[in-house]
């Protein structure tokens, strides 16, 4: 075994076929792999054919000048028309489009699609009257109301390219966003309810503006919905405008305008690893195409069904999982604005069970977390209504994907463990739940119309048992076109390292079983190289929270001078396992010796109350490994929660083998 590829040690021989109904009226099919691969030009075509196009395209896929692509060359469409309008006109104006359940209990609010297309209007009509153009720059941070819904989708309708920034991140990263896409306006509010309690985010705003103007760059207009009815104490009449003054008085007629398929949409910021952040720029139809698509045929949605995607409209989930791809597929929604845990620990299960959700999809630190109270709380609620359950966010360790689909879906329920990211727009590869056999711990295959491989450094496709590289191989309609102003390192952080062959490297580790299936091992930053061996942290987290006392596991490399790196592994256990016992540090790291073999075996284990994350429940890696190299912690200004680093730091030796 080289060093040159990720070592493939974990065996998963579980499986769940899917249920016979499902199977039988699946929106997709197994042939539609073979469709996809004989003529994927065709076939994304017809995926294309599902949206409302003002102007037929000329040509599917420009890839004359790659990395660039072109997606349906000539067609013209309005974002905001096809997630709205068409399905008022069609006759469907009448069905939900979103159940908002608030955090305060008792705070609910229906909206169908005719009153979100008189929203919309409203709020595009309101932009215009603060000076906003097409081509203009529009930041929004936001709770999660409709209103942050309703200014995505007015912003899509004037062809305005919006930036989400998330409710939970300071005013020095809204400014720097608010001055790298030269923002003209920012919607916001004056607060947000957080665990109880109202959460001020004008302040922030106003902090941000200031930033920026000393940067050189001035805000025009902040547009602010009252919501937790807070006093605002900065208020600056030539800037600021109240949501209810202006968007609410505004006409409900608005006449959209169809742009070209490769009209920005919206700029998504994602964390570089070094420097400034990188703003994604998503266009229109190859964006839609994909996020309409893939939402369709991953989540099997029929017109019944009742879907709740848990993410925040900060981050991409949230913008192809809960606006773009199920408004424009006509979807009934859920749209929660709280935390799992308020105002009591079961409050997502009793929202199922009150709405009859069909449809779930969040991410495997929620499962996670819920895992560790015990399944007492969601066995208090009916949740039979439940069909598919998704997983998002990063690789879903098999014993959280099977206490999922046990304990939430009654083992009726098929899980599709999705990979994607901001850059690709759109789900890559899943299970189709009629289609595919369930692994735990496997994101299976690329779905129809995506190709995806996994290599070693030099490019070559590895066997079937090995580990290396994911990279997709061809191009995909809602991919990223560029980084926002920034073309050349666009080229150089994604299709440098496989510019021979022309690929999109994701920057993740992966491997495939012995049956051809992948498993993504996340980012290829947190493999740890032990005595020549390249092994996943992600594999090792999987074996730890195996062990029925175990909740969730983060797992680094710390410098060891005998072999290079060694595993270090930070564990919360389960409620009902209590403290675990003076000797659990031992039978963990036994645990994983024999699950995986004696190299992967944790030097030190630490038992924790909690893990450092952020606001979207990423673990933060880098801190821990600050932590087990005795180096000071670095900046925890993103967690959710700071204080848990110092706790972390004061009881690591506790956790070191004698």
């Amino acid at each position: 075994m080289t060093d040159q590829t990720l070592s493939n040690l974990l065996k998963e021989d579980r499986r769940f076929e899917p249920p016979a109904d499902l199977a039988a009226n699946a929106n997709l099919q197994e042939e539609a792999y073979e469709r996809a691969r004989t003529d994927r030009d065709a076939f994304w075509a017809e995926q294309a054919d599902r949206l409302s196009w003002e102007t037929r395209w000329d040509q599917v896929l420009d890839w004359s000048n790659p990395p660039f692509a072109k997606w349906f060359v000539g067609g013209r469409l309005n974002a905001a028309y096809n997630c709205v309008d068409r399905h008022v006109e069609e006759g469907r104006g009448d069905k939900v489009a979103f159940h908002f359940v608030g955090e305060p209990v008792d705070d609910e609010r229906t909206i169908t699609y005719a009153e979100l297309k008189d929203l919309v209007c409203q709020a595009a009509n309101a932009l215009v009257d603060l000076g906003v153009q097409t081509g203009d720059r529009v930041a929004i941070y936001m709770p999660m109301i409709p209103e942050a819904i309703v200014a995505m989708l007015a912003c899509a309708r004037l062809g305005a390219p919006h930036t989400v920034v998330f409710g939970g991140f300071s005013s020095d990263a809204l400014a720097t966003r608010l001055v790298d896409c030269g923002a003209k306006v920012v919607v916001t509010a004056d607060g947000g309810y957080r665990r109880g309690a109202p959460s001020a985010l004008k302040p922030a705003v106003d902090e941000a503006r200031a930033k920026a103007k000393d940067d050189g760059f001035e805000v025009e207009k902040v547009l602010v919905v009252r919501r937790t009815g807070q006093e605002v104490e900065a208020w600056d009449d030539d800037v600021d405008v109240w949501w209810h003054d202006s968007v609410e008085q505004a006409s409900t007629e608005h006449t959209p305008e169809a742009f070209d398929a490769e009209h920005p949409l919206y700029v998504m910021y994602t964390s570089g690893t070094t420097g400034k952040p990188k703003g994604i720029l998503h266009t229109t139809g190859g964006y839609l195409t994909g996020a309409s698509y893939t939402h369709w045929a991953v989540f099997d949605l029929k017109d019944d069904d009742v879907y709740w995607c848990t993410a925040d409209i900060g981050w991409v989930t949230g913008h192809s999982y809960i606006v773009y791809g199920p408004l424009a597929n006509g979807a009934t929604q859920v749209l929660y604005e709280g935390t799992p845990d308020s105002p009591e620990r079961g409050r997502w299960w009793q929202i199922i069970a009150e709405k009859k959700v069909t449809l779930f999809y969040t991410a495997p630190t929620a499962i996670r977390s819920f895992m560790k109270q015990g399944r007492e709380i969601p066995d208090r609620h009916d949740m039979g209504s439940l069909r598919i359950l998704g997983s998002v966010g990063e690789p879903i360790n098999p014993e959280a994907y099977v206490w999922y689909r046990h304990v939430i879906g009654g083992d009726r329920t098929p899980v599709v463990d999705t990979w994607w990211q901001t850059e690709t727009g759109a789900i890559m590869i899943s299970p189709l739940p009629g289609v595919t056999h369930g692994k735990p711990g496997s994101a299976m295959i690329p779905i129809p119309g995506v190709a995806a491989d996994v290599v070693t450094d030099e490019g070559e496709s590895v066997p079937d048992g090995s580990g290396g590289y994911l990279v997709l191989t061809e191009p995909w309609p809602s991919m990223l076109r560029t980084i926002w102003g920034d073309d050349e390192r666009f080229k150089d952080t994604y299709w440098s390292k496989y510019a021979k062959q022309g690929w999109y490297f994701a920057g993740d580790g992966a491997k495939k079983d012995d049956d051809g299936d992948l498993w993504v091992l996340g980012r290829v930053d947190d493999v740890m190289n032990v005595s020549g061996h390249r092994l996943s942290t992600t594999e090792i987290e999987s074996s730890l929270v195996s062990h029925p006392k175990v909740a969730e596991a983060a797992v680094v490399g710390a410098k060891d001078e005998d072999t290079g790196q060694a595993v270090c592994a930070f564990v919360i256990l389960r409620e009902e396992a209590g403290d675990g016992g003076a000797d659990i540090v031992e039978e963990l790291r036994n645990h994983v010796r024999k699950q995986i073999g004696p190299i992967a075996k944790p030097r030190q284990i630490m038992v924790v109350a909690e893990l450092p994350k952020t606001r979207s429940g990423k673990i933060m890696r880098r801190l821990l490994k600050d932590v087990a190299e005795n180096r000071e912690v670095g900046d925890v200004t993103t967690l959710a929660d700071s204080s848990v680093m110092d706790l972390i730091s004061k009881g690591m030796d506790s956790g070191k083998e004698d």
